[in-house]
């Protein structure tokens, strides 16, 4: 186990009292050891990241600090007192707090209303409502989290609905502050907004105990990192003392090439034609979500989509997918054509015709998420043998052989086939829909956020799975936040910009510079421009950043020159609900 630091915290006083301390908790459920002797502390004021592939504990361990679950063997301490807790309630009186992957928020509610929740301010018998208003106003100023009070919840970014729950905690005078993959379902401008607030938390004397994936966040926030394989504590770090490969090797085991790009496909047979697709507002007046697209993919050849989260990118594939009415256009899959003039195929037509599809929203279209996994990996298989026995039966042997080779080529963590697909972590049920999806071995693969909320092993893994597909001649379109997972894949980048396509960029010609100045609505520069790359190191590795930096831009994130009024149909559209309501259960 590798320790860099003399002991965990923010303190320099080394007989300080951690304010948070687990000693040697255990917890094992059928078949797993979900944490095995782990051993945790963290001083008052400090951001501690904990961090490990999918599976690895982390989630398990929270939850058994804040009474979700109750520990085998161990102990858990507060300012040097032990606590057993039996269920969250006691854990919030004694001063923890948690914000889930999937927020507990009343959308029909006020901001106030939600925060105050279950502990109003009584006068006389009735709720005090200036009074309530007047303390979240006060927590929203002190601890500068922008977030209107009198706002119906519903109505708000998830951005913002993510300080709504940070709010929550507040007000309940929490000091020590879970989060959960907090920025799993957030825009990258969202993101940084969200990194600057824990800030602030620490520098108030809060500690948060912050549950990520993502290593740049933890390079960027946190003071030290401790990460878990297999239940195990592998490191204990001091931020400014270790990098990311480092991080990442003590989380897989195995050294990571994080900057790997792979190598070009061969284009062949046209898999996909879009023409002139258009996708309508809700609001009659408002500018399209996609704008007259037009674009081809080949068999053997990625094709990138990059812009600013609520361009138009997630209307596109999922009227690409049937799951959304187009307006205008054509859509022509492997030779089949599944949309014209307004009018298209069902999904399963369009399925039969060739098209596989892995959305951004793996909880609520994905997946059933109290299904099996097994039956869940047999989704689009029943109607083909050896799944679909005579007459159209089903043969369990048959799905549960099929489940096992997806997992083990994936690398799926699940203790059988049995257990339902909403209780595996989201990075293993990512890589389940990924494996089922490509297993159909359709011409046409559409994926969305292929490596949202997984961990960094499993992102070499998807990676490699999804040039694998391509180089056995298939096409693949790929939407993705992460700019460089986007480089690194893709053989051609087109950049969505108000539902237009404004750039189509070849391999040789994107790179960070040349895409992120489309996405801000720019012309990208020529090839043999000068200058051209004395550029890219100023823009960031996740889309979304250039905008984020611009005056005025908000959570919904406008480009530097658009106009805030006609792009807010685009963005709300992206931005208003989470896309992840699964929690990220280890």
């Amino acid at each position: 186990m590798t320790d860099t630091s003399t002991r965990p915290g923010a303190s320099s006083d080394a007989s300080a009292v951690p304010e948070v301390e687990l000693r040697g908790i255990v917890k094992r459920f059928p078949g797993v050891l979900a944490c095995d002797h782990v051993d945790l502390a963290v001083a008052t004021g400090e951001v501690h990241a904990l961090m490990g592939e999918n599976g690895a504990g982390k989630s398990t361990l929270m939850s058994v600090l804040y009474g979700l679950q109750r520990p085998d063997d161990g102990q858990v301490l507060l300012r040097g007192t032990a606590h057993r807790f039996t269920s969250p309630l006691q854990a919030i009186d004694a001063g923890l707090g948690m914000v889930h992957q999937g927020f507990k928020l009343f959308p029909s509610l006020s901001v106030t209303e939600n925060v105050v929740y279950g502990s109003e301010p009584l006068r006389r018998g009735f709720v005090d409502r200036a009074t309530a208003r007047a303390r979240v106003a006060e927590l929203v100023e002190r601890h500068g989290l922008q977030v209107p009070p009198d706002a119906r919840v519903g109505d708000l970014p998830v951005g913002v609905q993510q300080r709504v729950e940070i709010l929550k905690l507040l007000y309940r005078d929490a000091r020590v502050l879970i989060l959960d993959e907090p920025t799993a379902v957030l825009t990258p401008a969202e993101a940084d907004r969200l990194l600057d607030v824990v800030r602030g938390l620490a520098a108030a004397d809060r500690t948060v105990l912050l549950v990520t994936h993502k290593l740049h966040e933890v390079m960027a926030v946190s003071d030290h990192v401790t990460v878990l394989r297999d239940g195990r504590v592998t490191a204990r770090l001091t931020t400014a003392d270790t990098d990311p490969a480092a991080i990442a090797a003590a989380m897989t085991g195995r050294e990571i090439d994080l900057d790997k790009r792979h190598p070009a496909g061969r284009p062949a047979d046209e898999v996909l034609a879009v023409e002139n697709l258009t996708v309508a507002a809700a609001q009659r007046d408002a500018k399209p979500l996609v704008d007259g697209v037009s674009l081809r993919v080949r068999a053997g050849e990625i094709v990138g989509v990059a812009g600013v989260a609520g361009n138009g990118q997630s209307e596109l594939v999922e009227a690409l997918a049937g799951l959304r009415p187009a307006a205008e256009g054509r859509v022509v899959v492997a030779g089949t054509e599944v949309a014209s003039g307004g009018k298209g195929v069902s999904v399963a037509r369009r399925r039969a015709a060739g098209l596989a599809y892995v959305p951004e929203d793996r909880g609520e279209v994905g997946a059933a998420r109290t299904a099996p996994l097994a039956d869940n990996l047999a989704m689009g298989f029943h109607r083909r043998a050896p799944i679909a026995g005579r007459g159209g039966l089903l043969r369990r042997s048959a799905i549960r052989e099929h489940a096992a080779r997806v997992v083990e080529r994936f690398g799926v963590k699940a203790a059988s086939g049995a257990v339902p697909i909403g209780t595996l972590s989201g990075g293993n049920q990512q890589k389940a829909i990924l494996g089922r999806e490509i297993t159909h071995d359709a011409p046409l693969l559409v994926v969305e956020q292929p490596t949202r909320g997984v961990d960094i092993g499993s992102i070499e893994n998807i990676h490699a799975r999804l040039v694998e597909y391509r180089d056995a001649g298939h096409g693949i379109l790929l939407v993705s936040a992460e700019l460089s997972e986007i480089l690194a894949l893709s053989d051609r980048v087109l950049v969505m910009y108000e539902g237009r396509v404004v750039a189509d960029l070849p391999r040789a010609e994107a790179d960070s510079a040349s895409v992120g100045l489309a996405m801000a609505g720019g012309s990208p520069p020529r090839a043999d421009a000068p200058g051209r790359h004395a550029r890219t190191a100023s823009v960031p590795r996740q889309l979304g950043h250039e905008a984020s930096s611009a005056p005025g831009a908000a959570d919904g994130v406008v480009a530097p020159g658009s106009d805030p009024s006609a792009h807010s149909a685009s963005s709300d559209a992206e931005t208003r609900r989470p896309t992840e309501r699964d929690a990220d259960h280890d």
